[in-house]
């Protein structure tokens, strides 16, 4: 197919500093985890996007020194020669597509939380993190020596990137960084030259981009990633005011070869990575458009997770930025550039926004994505997005359940060449998520759908058949299908069973009229009065959504958690402060820390978490006085939404194992299980199971996995063994 000629401009080649890149897309330095010690999963994970297209790709943040040890969050690093060897091989693999390769110079100071290398860093001022204050870190104020000190430790590390290759050498001003730290007022508390008035407070900033100029400015392009705007107020940096200025005040010094513009700071790390409950397509725009009105025909880079080719042209024609910057569209899809090369912009698996992959990173582990399960598997699993390895001997595949897991796991098999039958009870394909998809500020994740529906819609060997009714297990064993995966999902417990004892909640029957389950809710059950209690065990995005759809159809709405933080997975996602204010502004009272002890008509007895359950009375406790129902409270609610717990709808795949004997005189070869229906999971792992299981359809036990590169060190050995295989060493159905 031809390119649409209106999508041009983003293929034209643009010049950043000494260096030239192929086209306008940019993948922006972004968090992976597999950093410096895992090199094969950084290269072939960056280098992918270079082969889709990417004219610009990033590490992660890498710490320039043992000073910045950001452990146990996993960096990049440019500590040694180690670290150069590692990452060598990320900018030789991004070099074959052309592609230039960037790298992110980190410094935290204060925020650095040293837990392996045990050392201190140094700050403008020597406060508490306001990240870390339980963990006691601090900065070592800087003198003038140091500051001199720390400059050079940046020079080292920018030299040891050119030695690996690193064509794009990027000081991280944003992020609560060392640099900003030096501009913020509410950090540099200084009253020497580097304090107090703007041209003070910039001063360490200009001096380290100064001399990167000077030592590599002639054969790398020095750029930076800044903060315009830190949502702080005047205690931060205001775009209007200082932000703005500041890059007047660097333009006019002529050491920046590119600006990579973005809002928001540690703290809320959510306001640059807005998720789409939140924040949608180009929310940063107008802070952008400001600060690329400041500085002439240097290049400015336009994060905001442009999905759609027409919003990037508009991006540049409209004067708002020179450079499209993404992280989390370049993990869906790495092949989104080619795409709109190739002229088929329909084809891009379009980011919904949900931040699931910077959730995994923030529990210490690598990116996952909802959208993309090929991330991070590049290396290790040898997986591509884009390209499948043919069956050799397809055989026909019945696919029962067309949820996000079923979905996946017919696209995948119907890529590799089998023929399938992807049947689904009701009218819609999608399983629960088609109507998670209709919930407030949740319309994006419907892509999650039509992405798949539209892959599937093109393959002559997949048929999709709708509103079939629930299939028994006679119906499998008839249909005539070689092999069947059973994708049947799950549902949310009605008794009110979670995660505090494992047992029911007294009075919890959602058969009554006014107990809900999630599902009852979406399928009209009229709700009970205007006085409404959602207890929200699960604590991601469900409970809150009801929350706020309870309070915007104009009843009094209580949530309560058993967990400590309000939404809790909001923590990782980056979107617990927006919903605490969301929370805030509907006038949604809250209680954390309760579990619900009773459940009777117009009435909830909560009880507190950490309650005195026993007589503590006693010699060895102090004499604390015994308390009657301690930490009870009883509220008058109308109705009661419950997620508590969900629980596998596999009836239907028991019942064909039990009926194992049948399956041969029925020419069934293998029944397998994906998804919920094996056991409740968050969507993307639901879709990893379908994905997995397709790509590996014709190992010997396709229902286990097989090995994968594991990426360590192994004592004696200088190389990267291949793991055994770990399946157990049983007799396998």
């Amino acid at each position: 197919m031809v390119r649409d000629p209106k999508y041009d401009i983003l293929f034209d080649p643009i010049k950043i500093g000494p260096k030239t890149s192929r086209n306008r897309f940019f993948q922006t330095s972004h968090c992976a985890g597999p950093g410096s010690e895992r090199p094969g999963t950084q290269a072939h994970f960056r280098a992918m996007k270079a082969e889709g297209g990417w004219g610009v790709v990033f590490t992660e943040y890498c710490s320039i020194h043992p000073e910045a040890d950001e452990y146990p969050y996993t960096s990049a690093r440019l500590w040694d020669e180690g670290d150069v060897i590692n990452l060598r091989y990320m900018c030789d693999m991004a070099h074959k597509y052309d592609s230039l390769v960037g790298v992110q110079l980190w410094y935290s100071g204060i925020h650095a939380p040293c837990l392996e290398s045990r050392e201190v860093g140094r700050a403008p001022t020597g406060l508490v993190s306001n990240m870390f204050p339980s963990r006691t870190t601090y900065g070592s104020e800087m003198d003038e020596n140091d500051i001199k000190a720390v400059i050079n430790m940046y020079v080292l590390a920018a030299k040891r990137a050119e030695q690996a290759g690193f064509d794009l050498l990027e000081v991280s001003g944003g992020d609560s960084t060392v640099p900003i730290q030096f501009l913020e007022p509410r950090y540099n508390h200084r009253t020497d030259k580097y304090g107090g008035s703007l041209e003070n407070r910039a001063r360490f900033y200009v001096e380290l981009m100064t001399a990167l100029k000077r030592e590599l400015g002639d054969r790398c392009a020095i750029t930076t990633r800044f903060e315009v705007d830190t949502l702080h107020g005047s205690h931060g940096i205001e775009a209007k005011e200082d932000g703005i200025r500041f890059m007047e005040l660097m333009h006019r010094e002529g050491i920046c070869d590119l600006w990579s513009v973005k809002i928001g700071d540690y703290e809320e790390w959510g306001e640059d990575a807005g998720v789409s409950r939140f924040r949608k397509t180009g929310w940063m725009t107008p802070f952008i458009k400001d600060a690329k009105s400041v500085v002439g025909n240097i290049p400015v880079v336009a994060n905001g997770r442009f999905t759609s080719p027409d919003d990037m042209v508009n991006i540049i024609r409209s004067g708002v930025a020179d450079i499209i910057g993404a992280a989390r569209p370049s993990i869906a899809d790495p092949f989104l550039p080619n795409k709109i090369a190739e002229g088929r912009p329909e084809d891009i698996r379009e980011c919904i926004g949900c931040n699931m992959c910077v959730s995994k990173f923030n529990q210490g582990g690598q990116l996952q994505c909802t959208q993309n399960q090929t991330a991070m598997e590049e290396y290790r699993r040898g997986w591509h997005p884009e390209k499948f390895e043919k069956a050799t001997d397809p055989c026909s595949v019945l696919v029962v359940g067309a949820g996000p897991a079923g979905l996946e796991c017919a696209r995948v098999l119907g890529e590799r060449g089998y023929t399938v039958h992807l049947r689904e009870a009701e009218a819609e394909v999608g399983g629960h998520w088609k109507w998670v998809s209709k919930l407030p500020r949740l319309n994006e994740w419907s892509r999650v759908i039509t992405y798949r529906q539209l892959q599937i819609s093109k393959m002559k060997n997949v048929e999709v058949h709708l509103n079939v009714g629930k299939m028994t297990a006679d119906d499998i064993l008839q249909y005539g299908a070689d092999r069947v995966v059973i994708a049947t999902g799950s549902h949310w417990r009605t008794d009110g069973l979670g995660p505090e004892g494992h047992v029911p909640i007294p009075g919890a029957d959602a058969s009554l009229p006014y107990i809900f389950t999630p599902e009852q809710i979406v399928t009209g059950k009229p709700i009970v009065g205007d006085r409404v209690l959602i207890l929200d065990a699960e604590g991601h995005f469900l409970g809150i959504t009801f929350a706020e759809m309870m309070a915007d159809m104009g009843k009094k709405v209580t949530y309560v958690t058993n967990l400590s933080e309000i939404a809790d997975y909001g923590v990782f996602t980056l979107e617990v402060q927006n919903n605490k204010r969301m929370l805030n502004e509907k006038g949604i009272a809250t209680l954390r820390n309760h579990w619900i002890d009773k459940i009777e008509p117009g009435k909830v007895t909560l009880g507190y978490m950490y309650r005195h359950s026993a007589d503590l009375t006693g010699p060895n406790t102090g004499n604390v006085p015994r308390r009657l129902n301690p930490g009870t409270v009883e509220i008058e609610v109308d109705s009661v939404i419950l997620l508590t717990s969900r629980q596998s709808d596999s009836e239907l795949y028991r019942e064909l194992k039990a009926r194992k004997s049948e399956w041969k005189q029925n020419d069934i070869e293998a029944v397998f299980q994906i998804g919920d229906c094996k056991a409740p999971m968050q969507a993307l792992q639901a879709m990893f199971e379908g994905h997995r299981l397709a790509r590996e359809f014709d190992s010997p036990h396709p229902e286990y996995p097989l090995p994968w590169i594991r990426e360590r060190q192994v004592w004696g050995h200088e190389t990267f063994p291949k793991m055994g295989d770990a399946r157990p060493k049983v007799e396998v159905d």
